[in-house]
């Protein structure tokens, strides 16, 4: 028995894992599985993946989010960027998707005026914390799509948020959602802006256990994807890709789900 004060902890607790399970069929589902193996890609908080050069919050602003909606396959959505002090938001907001909801087969009308776009907010103080900003961008994203599935998510609204979160991991932005989740308040009082931060509802364990789930359904290598996390996440990372490399009747559910 005295061994068994050295066995690692899971990663996160049986209930927790089996939910972000259930909510990845639930993606699979009702946002194209052969999309998201065929063409989702693991977005990067690197210059390749975000290459734009302004010179203005407005304009850095829109450029990063322009860069979300590709990489989400919803860049003929329309859309309209405002800092968040200059816009009033509605639960009512909808707008009119033409083609696909998302990916090549989505067809772009230009002609759509800036009253029928779909306002997404952005927060100033956001420009100097990228990962925060392309993770609230891909949240926002996620919770207008999620209202478009067929099926609620597992949980109900009792999980939204959390089930909007992991839809925009599993859009490919899993490195900002694990990344930006928790950041350190200590140190001297100009190292920190609240402002900058987003709120997170999946926690760091969770949101990195989400994303090595992503990894391990598209088949990318760990040696891929541990250089561009926290280096503390590291280790949370290959422990959950162990973890869930022996759930092999839950990824094998999973690999089959075809679209509703």
């Amino acid at each position: 028995m005295v061994f068994g004060l050295f066995n690692k902890q899971p990663v996160i607790d049986p209930s927790s894992s089996e939910w972000i399970f259930s909510a990845y069929g639930w993606a699979l589902q009702n946002f194209d599985a052969d999309l998201f193996y065929n063409d989702t890609v693991l977005v990067c908080p690197t210059d390749e993946f975000f290459p734009d050069k302004v010179h203005s919050v407005q304009g850095m602003a829109e450029s990063i989010f322009e860069r979300v909606k590709v990489y989400a396959g919803i860049s003929h959505w329309p859309t309209l960027v405002q800092d968040q002090s200059m816009c009033q938001l509605t639960e009512a907001q909808q707008i009119r998707i033409q083609g696909a909801l998302r990916g090549p087969d989505g067809i772009t009308d230009e002609s759509v005026g800036d009253s029928q776009r779909l306002v997404i907010p952005y927060n100033p103080q956001q420009i100097n914390n990228p990962e925060g900003m392309i993770a609230t961008y891909a949240h926002i994203l996620s919770h207008h799509m999620g209202k478009m599935a067929k099926t609620p998510p597992p949980g109900g609204i009792d999980y939204w948020p959390q089930a909007t979160e992991l839809l925009a991991v599993f859009l490919g932005f899993g490195f900002m959602f694990a990344n930006s989740a928790y950041n350190f308040r200590g140190g001297c009082g100009s190292c920190y802006n609240p402002y900058a931060q987003r709120d997170a509802y999946l926690s760091e364990a969770e949101a990195t256990y989400t994303l090595a789930l992503f990894c391990q359904l598209k088949g990318i290598p760990t040696a891929e994807v541990t250089p561009h996390l926290k280096k503390y996440l590291r280790g949370i990372y290959r422990q959950s890709v162990k973890e869930i490399s022996n759930q092999v009747p839950q990824l094998d559910r999973l690999k089959q789900i075809e679209n509703l």
